[in-house]
């Protein structure tokens, strides 16, 4: 009571004296905090209770004030009196001793103003970053400690300086020398231990003298540590026949603290945390970014984190649970179980590990390149191998779904280019030389996923399918070549050979019997000029083609083509000219729109805009397919024999992948006239076999067609749900197969259209 009273009597007196000169002023407040340490008998009673903190402010004001009075960059009498009196040293030792009780929290909140609210640069200075340097140190010591929130604010005030001038960074790379032995242990030396000794010996009895050691540390200051003073003889460095060598270690404590920090209960400041490390990550300085990747435990702490919150999931996870659970974003991991009407168990746990996956992501997305990879490798090796692999590899079904359903997730969340690059070859390996039989299972990991395509069980097949979906819109070329390209490389899939007359009697003026004309097709004659992209915008997303095999009118080819699939289904197995809005036209406007976006994604790959020429291609080769298409292939065959749900994800990988701008892919995937090599398949003599299969199964089912469109209409909505209907799975699997032979018609017409575009 008796300090405050003091207080409030000693700013009445302030007012009411004359304004002193500044300088005056600022030295006068800085030794009433000293005197009070010279004075004081109590060092138990709080600091608020005494005039500290009215000073400290009382300085800042002052500093501010003198800053604003002066032109740019000139350093005034108060701020020359501040440094060269080591104000800030001062401060350090007094915060922490926290003397008196609460001091630390005032030292604090004392460097993060000064440093914030000071324009001119004060870090490169010897006295400032020094003590900065120190107080760094203290921070993150204890979690939940008192000063946290102004401990934070302190480094991030810090952060933000470094990101304003990243050469700064190099004061704050603290080198220490490291005694390596050969039993692996080190002894850390500081150039205090240095003191008095003109040179330090190693074991083999050659001399390294102190000032050698300071040039070898180059423009970073080898830090003096107040609080050790022991010297090399009472370490006994030199008697040791263990000793093998000195070098060079570095500390970056500003990490190291705000690593602590990222483990705070309080949230708030765990997330201040996180951000003060993403700005570090981004300097561009490479000697930081060697130093945050080998001297810190930045990449352990991001992967620990991430399988400690990855184990912490519940065994079983429904799939569309996973799916179901909003974007997550690192900064905003809120979470109320109570408030929340569409909670499961897990939940909470759930979202803790997407946002923390979230974090790393964009982390590595911000960071520089060399800290980038390094943390995208740590992920790959600590998490996705070590953790989720054997997840993956299980025989448990319910284990196997939980984990391609997080898989899934993380492919649709992941948009770092290197953290996507880890991931790919985690999945599907680094292989690129063209398939065989033999060696499908050369990555094992990608052998299991694909087999997992075709899995007893249709929820894991969905859920595999729908993961290759995401994965193959994920800007990566090796995707799709390590899939698909490398086995088309080489156009061993046709056979080189002049169309014949037996060609001619099944085709007669590029025509299948009873095809109908794409011009005077009435789907067609539906299209309205907003449903079609403008020349120019063409030209912006076509594919460039090749000098060196110049396109042919092919006007009769795209009809033959688009006929081709148009017409595959028999006229007793179509249903959709007798529903409204299930026309042709509705696949054109998506194909339109999606090949956009796929060329968007495929033009920096430099694909060619022809196929490559056969005189070039090795068509001795044995064709195969691959893995993933033959999984695919085997699952198209089965159409009229699978669950609808299953054959509506079989179809939309294919679909993804014939939108893509390659013309191997165009050639393998939609041209039905290409000359098949002997035992050769593709995806329209598929097609081909599966309707013979069903246009002789079609004689053995009464009144097929009424209930063929009964069905469309059942799953369309139209119709409420009745008495169960004979053959569903073959009925709904045709329905299926006709709206995919709509699709693949519209995807030829629009790539063709993209191609020929002038």
């Amino acid at each position: 009571m008796f300090s405050k009273l003091t207080s409030i009597l000693q700013h009445a007196v302030e007012a009411l004296a004359p304004s002193l000169p500044l300088q005056e002023d600022f030295v006068y407040h800085w030794k009433a905090i000293t005197h009070y340490y010279i004075e004081t008998s109590d060092d138990k009673a709080p600091v608020t209770d005494t005039n500290i903190p009215s000073h400290l402010e009382q300085m800042l004001d002052i500093l501010v004030q003198e800053e604003n009075e002066r032109e740019s960059g000139e350093t005034g009498p108060c701020m020359e009196y501040l440094l060269h009196h080591k104000i800030l040293e001062t401060l350090y030792t007094l915060g922490k001793a926290d003397c008196p009780p609460g001091m630390k929290q005032q030292v604090l909140a004392f460097y993060t103003k000064l440093l914030g609210r000071i324009r001119q640069p004060l870090l490169p200075h010897i006295n400032v970053y020094k003590p900065v340097q120190k107080l760094i140190r203290l921070c993150g010591e204890v979690l939940t400690a008192p000063t946290e929130n102004e401990e934070i604010q302190f480094l991030c005030i810090v952060c933000a300086k470094l990101k304003q001038d990243p050469y700064l960074v190099n004061f704050f790379l603290e080198n220490k020398l490291k005694v390596l032995a050969s039993k692996g242990s080190a002894i850390v030396i500081t150039e205090d231990m240095l003191k008095g000794q003109d040179s330090l010996m190693t074991d083999t009895g050659q001399s390294i003298q102190p000032e050698e050691i300071s040039n070898t540390a180059g423009a970073v200051h080898i830090e003096k540590e107040d609080d050790l003073s022991t010297s090399l003889d009472e370490l006994n460095v030199t008697s040791s026949p263990e000793a093998s060598a000195i070098r060079l270690n570095q500390d970056y404590n500003l990490v190291n603290s705000l690593l602590n920090l990222t483990k705070s209960p309080d949230g708030r400041v765990a997330v201040k945390a996180c951000e003060g490390l993403m700005l570090l990550v981004s300097l561009p300085e490479p000697a930081a970014a060697k130093c945050l990747t080998q001297s810190t435990c930045l990449c352990e702490l991001l992967t620990d984190r991430l399988t400690a919150l990855y184990k912490a999931l519940p065994p079983s996870v429904d799939p569309l649970d996973i799916e179901s659970v909003e974007a997550v974003n690192w900064g905003l991991d809120s979470y109320s179980h109570k408030e929340d009407a569409s909670a499961f168990p897990g939940k909470r746990a759930l979202i803790s590990f997407l946002s923390w996956f979230d974090y790393c992501d964009q982390l590595i997305k911000e960071a520089q390149k060399t800290t980038a990879v390094a943390m995208a490798r740590s992920v790959r090796e600590r998490f996705f191998v070590g953790v989720m692999e054997p997840q993956l590899m299980q025989t448990s079904e319910i284990g196997i779904l939980t984990s391609t359903a997080l898989l899934h997730r993380i492919v649709r969340q992941v948009t770092s280019d290197v953290l996507l690059q880890e991931m790919v070859g985690f999945i599907l390996g680094g292989h690129r030389e063209p398939e065989t039989l033999t060696d499908i299972n050369r990555h094992p990991l990608r052998h299991r996923l694909i087999e997992h395509c075709d899995h007893i069980s249709d929820e894991i097949s969905i859920m595999t399918l729908r993961m290759f979906e995401h994965l193959l819109q994920k800007p990566n070329e090796h995707i799709l070549y390590n899939l698909v390209l490398r086995n088309l490389e080489e156009r061993n899939y046709t056979e080189y050979k002049p169309p014949c007359q037996e060609d001619k009697d099944v085709v007669e003026n590029g025509q299948i019997a009873g095809a109908v004309d794409l011009e005077e097709d009435p789907l067609f004659a539906d299209l309205s000029p907003d449903n079609t992209l403008s020349n120019q915008e063409w030209l912006s997303v076509s594919p460039p083609i090749s000098p060196e095999h110049p396109k042919n009118d092919g006007k009769t080819e795209v009809h033959k083509i688009v006929n081709s699939f148009l017409c595959l289904v028999p006229e007793e197995a179509k249903s959709s000219y007798h529903v409204e809005g299930t026309g042709y036209d509705t696949y054109l406007r998506d194909a339109h729109r999606q090949f956009r976006d796929y060329c968007a994604i495929c033009l920096r790959w430099e694909w060619p805009g022809s196929p490559k020429s056969l005189e070039k291609c090795n068509l001795e080769a044995s064709f195969f397919e691959g893995h993933f298409l033959k999984i695919l292939f085997d699952r198209m065959g089965r159409i009229l024999d699978q669950p609808y749900d299953v054959n509506l994800q079989v179809t939309s990988v294919l679909s993804k992948l014939s939108l893509f701008p390659h013309p191997h892919i165009h050639e393998y995937l939609l041209d039905p006239y290409v000359n098949l090599a002997s035992g050769c398949r593709s995806l329209f003599s598929v097609i081909v076999r599966v309707v013979g299969d069903l246009m002789v199964r079609i004689q053995r089912i009464p009144d097929f067609t009424p209930k063929l469109l009964l069905v469309r209409k059942r799953l369309l909505g139209l119709e409420p749900e009745g008495p169960i209907i004979d053959h569903m799975t073959l009925l709904e699997g045709v329905i299926v197969l006709e709206e995919f032979c709509k699709e693949l018609a519209a995807i030829a017409f629009v790539k063709y259209h993209a191609s020929s575009t002038p």
